[in-house]
């Protein structure tokens, strides 16, 4: 059973026992949250999709941690103009694993 789930306005593939990073979420360590923007659910070879969210599913996930990625360097330049501008940036995410889905 796997379900696709949406978070930070990104679409995921989960299953249970899966862990993924997903963009930071207010939710101290080791709490179980529950995911209810489940877009499919898939059952075998019965699958489920929503318009757009299926109504009554549910993933539930627990948090690990809060982190922050690599940083990812930036460098704008411009040619012959003696210019160059170097910025990074390191981006917050929370570490969940999924615990189970509820279908409906």
């Amino acid at each position: 059973m796997y379900a696709v789930i949406q978070s930070g306005g990104k679409q995921f593939r989960v299953s249970e026992g899966s862990q993924l990073r997903v963009e930071k979420l207010r939710a101290t360590v080791g709490e179980t949250i529950t995911l209810d923007h489940v877009l499919l659910v898939a059952n075998g070879d019965q699958v489920t999709t929503g318009t757009p969210l299926v109504p009554g599913c549910q993933v539930q996930a627990e948090v690990l941690r809060h982190d922050r990625a690599k940083k990812v360097k930036i460098i704008k330049f411009r040619r012959r103009k003696h210019h160059m501008k170097r910025q990074g940036h390191r981006q917050y995410f929370t570490e969940l694993r999924i615990t189970g889905i509820q279908a409906a």
